[in-house]
This record gives C-alpha cells, structure tokens and sequence, in this order.
C-alpha cells in the first residue's frame, strides 16, 4: 500500500479489498475448521449487523475478552465493521481491573469467551453504559446474553460508514498500569495502516503463502498487530493457539506447515526444553519474530543453534501501536539490536531536555511518524507527558549505531544507581544467560543505606543443574565491573511473568520488600 493510499483509507475498506481480492485463500485456521477470506468477509458482516441491531453505532466501544481462536479475529473484524471500536482485554486481570477499564471507556458492548463468564458475571452490574453482553459458547453470565451463534446468523447488510483515518479509533489498548492506574492508548486508522505497512515491508511477507502461528496473546498489541491485523490486510493466513504449551506449538506448526512464529524472549527459552523429535516439527518455518521485551543474545545464539531457524528481533511500545524497529528480513541482522527503523517512523536518542544525543551514546529513544498514538482516552496532561514536543517518549534507555540501528539497554525505571554510577540491569542479565547452569535471570535493584541502591539479580537454574551464589557473582566479576556485580543473587522456580511473557520486575520488587530473605537457598548477602 502506498503512502497516498494511506493517507485517506481505513481498516474496514482495506479488509473487504484484500477479502474480496482473494476470497478462495484461508484466513484462519482453528480446531479443525478452515475459513477462507470469503467466508470471513461474509461472517464478518453478519456480526456488524448484528452489532448494530443491537444498537452499537460509530465511534462505540466494544470489549473483547476472549482467547486466540478464530472468534477472537471474527469478533474483531466484525466490531470495525460495525464502525466501533475494540477494547481488547488482558485474560490475566481480576473483574475489578476489568471493571475499571470498561467504566473507564464507557464500553456499550462486550463479546465474551464462555470461559469467562463467571468474571462477566461479577462485574456486570458495576458498569451502566454496559448493555450489550454477547457469550462464545454454552456458558453464559445472564440468561439474558446474546448467543454468539446466533450473531452469526444475522440477516442485512452491515452499516457503512465514512471515517477520518487520523482521528477515528480502531482500538483502545490499556497498558499494564505499573505507575498507577491502566490508560487507554487510542490508536486510529491510519495508526493501524502505516504501522502494519511498515511490518510487511519490512519482513516481507508472502500473501497467499506464509502462515502465522499466533500464540501470543491477542489482546496483546504485538499479536494484535503483526499476527491479526498484518495478516488480515495482506492476505495471510492466521494459526490462533489459545495457550502457549511447548508441545501443541510444535504439533500446531507441523500440522499446518507455519512459516512464521511470533514470540517473546521467555517462549524461546522454554522451546530450548524440547526433544530433537520435536524440534524436527519446526522445519516447515521460514523465519520467527521475537519483540515484547529485549531478547538476551545467549539465548538467541542457542535457539538458532538448536532449531536452525533465525530470530529477527523487534521493539516498539503499544503507543506506537506498536512495532517501531526490527530487524529487516534480506538486510543486515545484528544480535542485541532491534534493528531499523520500519517505514514512515522515526527514532532518535534524546537527553532529559529533549536534545538528540550522537551516536554511541545513551539517552531516551524516542519515536515520530505515523504509528504514534492519538493520545491517552481522557488522560491529556499523561498524553502531555509523554511526548517531547512530536516525539513519543518510549521510556527506554538505548543507543543508535553508525548504521543507524538502534540497541535497547534498558528501561529508564529498571536504571540501578550504585554510589552514583548507572547500573543497567539488562547488562547483568546478559552475562548471567551466559553461564551453563542458568535458565532465565533477572535483575533489580534494592535500596542501600551506603550505596544508594545495589544490584540483587534472581535467578532460575536449568533442570538437574546447581551452581551458588559465591560461584555465579565470580563469573559476573569476570565481565563486569565491580558495581555492576549483584549483592544479592535469588534462587527461584520461576519468574513471574505477565501474559504476553514478559518478565514482572515489579513482583520481584514486591517480594523484596516483603522478605529481604530467602527463597529456596540463602542469597549472598552484600559484601
């Protein structure tokens, strides 16, 4: 698609061209059903017109709280056909954090997985703009509820609007709310547009060819993006996994003869896990994407190594809708860089006033173009506060190269300072992936009544391995400098993680708060 396209298109229109452009090629593929473009596209009107008799009108927003299925790609599409806009939900969240989305939004509508009737069910009457409840499945959270199949079936054409690219909402997608509550980032049409554009020119997929298994979590931005919408507007066809077990990953690629595998740095680790006779289930992928959080170039080297299969890594913040960088597929690959660039975005490394720094040098990366956000839904002065001046504010600490690649060294909330010296907690980490006993490790820091902070990393051991503390601050003292050596080393069963896989630095936080102590084995205390 070119830019002048662009400027003046939309999602819906850009779905029904490539839906009716090539209705025979398979657009999902799910629990043993095919579904074609054509089949999609027919569906698909169906549930907007469904939506509007219902009453659900332009610029209305619709909740989707369901799993990676084939419903959850209908129930999107056909929410945009309605002219309204989706607010997809983290499946991990407790009723009242939903609650406080949807009252937040004013949601008029949600479309639910039978599985998560019971959550429906206990935040229902706590939300008054809420009216339209529609349950996937048996199990519904009134009797009341609209029955999905029955949506399905909806006679007349759906509504046909006319849409400002630049200003009309596909989505509002809530962040993790780690410095206070979640915010609704608004991401338009021609956010969408130019964002999955830049995707597709840059890792070049096949139309008509290439399959996506998608395993990340949907309601997640990176999957919404690169594995739903990308897919919808380029003719690919889209595996939904609803859970991320090692083994159904592999059987799911062999079935289908996936060419693409989409994940997080956490995934990758656990795949290192399984038997040659699975790995071998790999052989029919092309390429995997890796994004979400910065891949740790031990663990790179030992999937590639194993599996045979390049991972081309990319960034971006769900504000930026939200792929910014990534590795490009026929051009230069550098392990521990996100890459370049994707078409129509810019990125710069700028200091604390807003001035870009050379290269080589740390500072704030920061990001213009298309794909930014239109802002946070009712939140100006945090919208404000994010930006300096056109430039989006990512909250990462990083580097540019001669090159023009650009390398994530940390986030600037996760900055450890030590007697006054940074401390990057992902520079420690990458030294801990690379000692043989370890599985996954990650570090934060603790306040210190002489240093100010110090650096305590936790630490997961691979089966049937054991290593000490003393051992593993040794091997640190080997490629670190003394500031950078953790005080404290943790030994844990597992990280926790957010469903998208990304590690929780603000649990490990929590529990350091709570215990200063131990969990399986005493930590080495500080020196």
């Amino acid at each position: 698609m070119d830019d002048a396209r662009l400027e003046n298109s939309n999602l819906v229109d850009e779905f029904q061209k490539n839906m009716r452009t090539n209705p025979r090629t398979i657009a999902l593929r799910f629990g043993g059903r095919d579904i074609d473009y054509g089949t999609l596209d027919q569906l698909t009107d169906h549930i907007a017109a469904g939506l509007y008799a219902q009453d659900i009108r332009q610029g209305d927003r619709v909740a989707l709280y369901c799993i990676n299925s084939d419903a959850f790609v209908i129930a999107y599409t056909g929410i945009l056909k309605a002219g309204a806009t989706v607010v997809p939900l983290n499946l991990m969240l407790n009723p009242k954090e939903i609650e406080y989305m949807l009252n937040d939004c004013g949601a008029r509508g949600i479309i639910y997985f039978e599985a998560f009737a019971p959550q429906v069910k206990a935040f229902r009457d706590h939300v008054p703009d809420l009216q339209v409840f529609i349950g996937i499945g048996a199990a519904k959270s009134h009797p009341s509820d609209l029955d999905w199949q029955a949506l399905l079936q909806t006679g007349g054409a759906p509504p046909r609007y006319t849409y400002n690219p630049r200003e009309d909402l596909v989505a509002i997608i809530y962040t993790s709310g780690t410095t206070g509550k979640p915010k609704g980032v608004m991401l338009t049409h021609r956010n969408f547009l130019f964002d999955c554009g830049g995707v597709q020119e840059s890792l070049q997929f096949k139309p008509g060819a290439d399959a996506l298994l998608v395993v990340l979590p949907m309601f997640h931005s990176f999957a919404a993006t690169v594995g739903v919408v990308t897919p919808l507007l380029f003719g690919l066809t889209i595996l939904p996994v609803p859970k991320f077990d090692p083994n159904l990953v592999a059987d799911t690629i062999a079935l289908h003869q996936a060419t693409i595998f989409l994940g997080v740095p956490s995934m990758y680790n656990v795949l290192l896990n399984l038997p040659d006779a699975a790995i071998k289930k790999f052989s029919s992928l092309r390429f995997c994407v890796s994004g979400g959080a910065s891949m740790p170039v031990e663990l790179m080297n030992r999937f590639e190594a194993r599996f045979n299969k390049l991972i081309y890594e990319g960034d971006g913040p769900t504000e930026c809708c939200p792929v910014t960088c990534v590795n490009p597929i026929g051009g230069i690959r550098k392990p521990a860089s996100v890459g370049l660039p994707i078409a129509g975005v810019e990125m710069k490394i700028l200091d604390e006033n807003g001035q870009e720094l050379p290269n080589d040098q740390a500072g704030e990366i920061c990001v213009r173009g298309n794909n930014v956000m239109k802002g946070y839904w009712n939140r100006p002065e945090d919208t404000r506060a994010s930006f300096h001046g056109q430039w989006y504010r990512t909250g990462d600490i990083g580097t540019r190269d001669s090159d023009g690649y650009f390398y994530i060294i940390d986030r600037i909330k996760d900055l450890v300072i030590v007697n006054g010296m940074n401390v990057y907690p992902r520079v420690i980490e990458e030294i801990l992936y690379q000692h043989p006993a370890i599985s996954e490790a990650a570090v934060i820091g603790e306040p210190a009544e002489l240093q100010g902070e110090i650096p305590v990393a936790y630490v997961v051991l691979k089966p049937q391995q054991n290593v000490g503390a003393a051992e593993l601050r040794k091997f640190c003292g080997e490629h670190l400098g003394r500031h950078e050596i953790p005080r404290k080393v943790f030994f844990i069963a597992a990280l926790p993680k957010n469903a998208a896989g990304k590690t929780l630095k603000r649990e490990l936080r929590k529990q350091g708060e709570l215990e200063r102590g131990v969990d399986s084995r005493a930590p080495e205390q500080p020196a």
